[in-house]
C-alpha cells in the first residue's frame, strides 16, 4: 500500500511538474503572441470609411459615392429586431461571455480533429468580439497563431469597451455582399429600405449573410439563401426573440430582394451629380469624397431638372430631324438565327434615356416595319422571356431623309436585321412607336436663381451615358452676340444712354502688320444708317457694336467682361466686341444673373451646404450676413434683415436700362418667338460665324436661363441656324413650363430712374401713344436729346456730327444716304 501511495505521489509530482512546464510554456507562448499585437484602444477613435451622399434641394437622394458602401449608424439607431437577428445567427451568448466562447471553441476543435486531412476549411467558433478583433485589427489568415491573437485581443477588447460599443463596431463594419458594408447600407442595397422599415424575414436574411454573402446570394443561390434565412428565424424563435407563429409566417414568405442602383439615383440628374462630385473632390480630395461620409445638399430642383432635360432633348431632336437626315442603324443582328431577343439584349442602350428602347427590324413592307423590342432584365439580372413586337409607320419617319430625300418606302430607311431606337408616344389613336436616332448636334442648358447664384437645373448634353462631357461647364465656345449686353452695359455705365445714336455703315479696321483689313458685317449683309443703342441690341447690329466699342475703347469693354466673369482676361481687340472669345454656358448665365438681380455679384454654385459625418456644417454657399436671424423667440423685435455684402458690379439703374433693352429683343427683335413664354422676359440671341454656335441667354425677374446649341467639334449648322431659331425655342419651352404655376411679375424699376416716352428708332422725345413710341429709362441728369451726335460719323476734324430732329427723322426713314 505504501508503495502504491509513493507511486501515485511520484506520478502526481511528475504530472505537477509537467503541468507547470506546460503552463509556463503556454504563458511564454502567449507572451510572445502578445508582443506585436495591434493597439486595440485605437478602436475608440475608429472612423470607418463611409459613403458620401448627395441630395437635391428637396431632400431626394441624388447620388452616393464610396469605395466601401457604408452608412454608420450608432447602436441606439439600430432596431432591436435586427440586433437580435445577428445575435441569434452569430453569437447567442454575446452578452454573457468574456470575449471568447469555450463551448464554441470545443465544438470547433472537435470538428477540426474529425476533418483533419480532408482539406476542408476549419469550422469557425468566433464570437462577435473575435470578429471585431479580426476585422479591425488582424488579417483573414487561417492559422492557429491568428486565432490565438484574436482570442487575446477579444479578452482585452471586452475589458476596454462595453458590449454595446462592440456590437456597434461589428454591425457597421461587416461585409454583407453587393458592395455593402454594415447593416445600414445593406438594408438600402438589398431592400431599398432603411433599417427601421425591415420586416422580420428581411432582417433575418441580412443576419444570414456574414457567413458568406456569395454563398447566400439572393439570385444565384436563392434556395440556400432561403434555407439560411429560415435557420436564423428558427434561432430567433429558440432564443425567445420571436414567437413561433410570427416565425412560421416569416419563413413562408418569399425572398424579395430589390437591389438598389449605383451612381445617380435621381432621374435626369447625371450631369448635375457628376459636376457636384468634381466640386467635392476639388474641395476635399478624393479620399474624403469616397470615405468621409459627407452629407451634401445640392441646389438642384428635381422638377425643373426634368423639364430642362426635356426642353433640350426636344430642341436637339427637332434640329437633327430638320437638318440631319438618317445616319443608319446603331447595330445589326441576324434575327433568323436563334432567339433575336437574346442577341438584341447584347446591344447596350442609353441608361439615362429609358424612353428609347433598342429594337431589331424583323420585317418591312412599303408602309410599315415590324420590330422586336429589347427584352427587359428581371430584378436578378436574368433576361425576360417575353418578346414584344410593334410596328413603325412610314408616316412617322418622313424626317429620316436618305441622300437628302424623304423616304417613299420603309425599306428606303430600314432593312431586316437593323437595330434602331424606338420610342412610344401618344398618338391620335393611342400609343404608337416612332423611329429615333441620337442627334449629332449637342447643347447645354443652365437655369439659375439670379439672386443667389444657385443652379436650379443643368443639362450638359443629350445623354450622359453617351457622353459625360458637360457642355454647360466644360465646353468653351464663342458666345457671339449674346456677349453684346455687357458691352452696351459698359456704355450705359459710362455716359451713353439708350437713345444714343451710332452709325450703322461700312467700316474698315486695320488689324496690324501682315493681317488683312477687317470689314465687320451685319447678319444678312445690310447696313441701316444711324440707329439708337436700343435698336442696335434689339436687332443685333454687329457694325454698330464695333463702332460703339471703338468709341469707348476696348480696354473698358475688357474690364467689364472680367468684372462679370465672362472671361478671365480678354484681349482688348475689336473682334472681341462681337463675342469672338470663348466662354462657358455657366459663365454666361452667371453674368446675365448679375444684370437680372440689379448688378450684384453672384457666384454660381451647385451646393448649398456640406456636413461632415458628425453633422457639422463644413461648407455653406450663402455668405450674406443676418445678425438677427439667431433669435430663439420673438420679443417684439423687427423682422430679421439680411445684409447683402456682395460687390456691386453694375449700377442698378444701368442694370434696368440694359434689361429694358433686352426686353425689346423679345418684343421686337431677334427673339420674338420667346414671347410665347407669356410673361416679361429679357434676353439676347447669339450666333457665331458660319452658324457654328447658337445661343439664347435670358431671364425673367426670378429665373436666369442660358441655352447653347452646337456640334462638339465646331462646324457650320447650316444657314438660318441662329440663336433665335435654334436656341430660343428651347429656352421658351423650358421657361414656359418651369414657371407655369407662378404669377407673372414685371421687372423692378430702381428708384430715381425716369421713364420718358421716346421714338424707339430716333431716340428723340415723342408723345405718348404715337406709333413707335416706348417708355425709355433715363438716369438722373440725362434725358432724350433735342438733337444728337451720331457716333461713328465725324466731320473733318474728328468731332461727331450733330443732326437736328428733322434731319434725324429723314436719316432714319430715308435711304441712309449719309454714308
Amino acid at each position: 500500500m505504501k508503495v502504491l501511495i509513493k507511486l501515485f505521489g511520484y506520478l502526481f509530482g511528475i504530472g505537477a511538474v509537467l503541468g507547470l512546464l506546460v503552463a509556463a510554456g503556454v504563458w511564454i507562448y502567449l507572451q510572445d503572441m502578445s508582443q506585436d499585437l495591434p493597439d486595440y484602444t485605437a478602436l475608440k477613435n475608429y472612423e470607418p470609411p463611409v459613403m458620401t451622399r448627395v441630395h437635391a434641394a428637396d431632400g431626394q437622394l441624388m447620388a452616393e459615392y464610396a469605395k466601401e458602401r457604408r452608412l454608420f449608424l450608432p447602436i441606439q439607431a439600430i432596431p432591436e429586431m435586427l440586433k437580435q437577428a445577428y445575435l441569434s445567427a452569430e453569437d447567442k451568448n454575446f452578452y454573457s461571455h468574456l470575449g471568447i466562447d469555450p463551448e464554441g471553441i470545443a465544438r470547433a476543435a472537435l470538428a477540426y480533429a474529425r476533418n483533419y486531412g480532408s482539406g476542408r476549411r476549419p469550422q469557425g467558433a468566433s464570437t462577435i468580439t473575435q470578429q471585431v478583433a479580426k476585422n479591425f485589427l488582424l488579417t483573414n489568415e487561417v492559422s492557429v497563431e491568428r486565432k490565438v491573437k484574436e482570442a487575446i485581443l477579444s479578452l482585452r477588447i471586452e475589458q476596454a469597451y462595453t458590449k454595446e460599443e462592440i456590437l456597434e463596431l461589428y454591425l457597421n463594419e461587416i461585409y454583407l455582399g453587393l458592395g455593402a458594408y454594415g447593416v445600414a447600407a445593406a438594408s438600402l442595397l438589398y431592400f431599398d429600405k432603411s433599417v427601421h422599415e425591415l420586416t422580420l424575414e428581411e432582417a433575418a436574411y441580412l443576419a444570414a449573410l456574414p457567413k458568406g454573402p456569395n454563398n447566400y446570394h439572393p439570385f444565384r443561390e436563392r434556395e440556400a439563401a432561403i434555407v439560411r434565412r429560415n435557420w436564423v428565424i428558427d434561432r430567433m424563435v429558440e432564443n425567445g426573440y420571436v414567437d413561433s407563429v410570427a416565425g412560421e409566417e416569416a419563413k413562408a414568405k418569399p425572398l424579395d430582394v430589390t437591389p438598389r442602383t449605383r451612381g445617380s439615383q435621381l432621374f435626369a440628374s447625371e450631369y448635375f451629380s457628376e459636376e457636384v462630385r468634381r466640386k467635392i473632390g476639388s474641395l476635399y480630395g478624393e479620399k474624403r469624397l469616397y470615405e468621409g461620409g459627407l452629407s451634401v445638399r445640392s441646389t438642384l430642383d428635381p422638377k425643373l431638372q426634368v423639364k430642362a432635360r426635356k426642353a433640350l432633348m426636344d430642341g436637339l431632336i427637332a434640329f437633327d430631324q430638320r437638318r440631319g437626315g438618317w445616319r443608319g442603324p446603331i447595330s445589326r443582328i441576324e434575327p433568323g438565327a436563334g432567339d433575336w431577343g437574346a442577341e438584341l439584349a447584347k446591344v447596350e442602350g442609353m441608361s439615362d434615356v429609358p424612353e428609347w428602347r433598342p429594337a431589331v427590324v424583323l420585317s418591312v413592307s412599303d408602309e410599315t416595319a415590324e420590330v422586336g423590342l429589347q427584352p427587359e432584365r428581371l430584378v436578378g439580372g436574368a433576361l425576360s422571356t417575353e418578346r414584344e413586337r410593334v410596328s413603325l409607320a412610314l408616316s412617322s419617319m418622313k424626317w429620316a431623309r436618305v441622300s437628302g430625300r424623304a423616304p417613299s418606302r420603309v425599306d428606303d430607311v430600314l432593312k431586316v436585321g437593323d437595330v434602331v431606337y424606338v420610342e412610344a408616344v401618344d398618338g391620335p389613336a393611342g400609343l404608337v412607336h416612332e423611329l429615333r436616332q441620337f442627334p449629332s448636334v449637342s447643347g447645354a442648358l443652365v437655369a439659375m436663381d439670379p439672386y443667389t447664384g444657385r443652379v436650379l437645373a443643368m443639362v450638359g448634353g443629350f445623354s450622359f451615358a453617351q457622353s459625360e462631357f458637360n457642355r454647360a461647364t466644360q465646353a468653351y465656345r464663342q458666345p457671339g452676340s449674346s456677349f453684346k449686353p455687357f458691352l452696351y452695359a459698359a456704355a450705359l455705365d459710362n455716359g451713353y444712354t439708350p437713345s444714343s445714336v451710332i452709325l450703322d455703315a461700312p467700316v474698315e479696321i486695320a488689324q496690324g502688320p501682315g493681317l488683312p483689313v477687317w470689314r465687320p458685317q451685319n447678319y444678312g449683309g445690310k447696313f441701316y444708317g444711324p440707329s439708337t443703342l436700343r435698336l442696335g441690341i434689339e436687332l443685333s447690329r454687329n457694325v454698330m457694336t464695333v463702332r460703339l466699342a471703338q468709341d469707348m475703347g476696348m480696354p473698358l469693354v475688357a474690364e467689364y467682361a472680367k468684372r462679370f466673369g465672362i472671361y478671365d482676361e480678354m484681349t482688348p481687340v475689336l473682334s472681341m466686341s462681337l463675342g469672338a472669345g470663348e466662354t462657358t454656358v455657366m459663365r454666361m448665365v452667371t453674368a446675365y444673373a448679375m444684370i437680372a438681380n440689379g448688378g450684384r455679384k453672384v457666384t454660381p454654385t451647385l451646393i448649398d451646404r456640406i456636413q461632415d459625418r458628425y453633422g457639422k456644417t463644413v461648407y455653406r454657399h450663402e455668405e450674406r450676413v443676418c445678425e438677427t436671424c439667431a433669435a430663439d423667440h420673438w420679443a417684439g423685435q423687427g423682422e430679421p434683415e439680411l445684409i447683402d455684402n456682395r460687390e456691386q458690379v453694375l449700377d442698378p439703374m444701368t442694370a434696368y436700362q440694359i434689361t429694358s433693352m433686352m426686353e425689346g429683343v423679345v418684343q421686337r427683335g431677334t427673339a420674338t418667338s420667346v414671347q410665347a413664354v407669356g410673361r416679361p422676359v429679357a434676353g439676347k440671341t447669339g450666333t457665331t460665324n458660319d452658324e457654328k454656335d447658337a445661343w439664347f441667354v435670358g431671364f425673367t425677374p426670378d429665373l436666369t436661363v442660358g441655352v447653347f446649341v452646337g456640334y462638339d467639334t465646331p462646324k457650320p449648322m447650316g444657314r438660318g441656324a441662329t440663336g433665335g431659331q435654334v436656341a430660343a425655342p428651347i429656352f421658351t419651352e423650358f421657361v414656359r413650363t418651369a414657371l407655369e404655376d407662378t404669377t407673372p411679375v414685371e421687372f423692378r424699376v430702381p428708384k430715381g430712374l425716369q421713364l420718358i416716352p421716346i421714338n424707339r428708332r430716333t431716340g428723340l422725345r415723342a408723345s405718348a401713344g404715337t406709333p413707335g413710341t416706348i417708355l425709355e429709362a433715363f438716369k438722373p441728369g440725362t434725358a432724350p436729346p433735342d438733337e444728337y451726335s451720331i457716333i461713328g460719323f465725324q466731320d473733318d476734324i474728328g468731332i461727331p456730327r450733330t443732326v437736328s430732329p428733322e434731319a434725324g427723322q429723314a436719316v432714319m426713314s430715308g435711304t441712309g444716304g449719309l454714308y
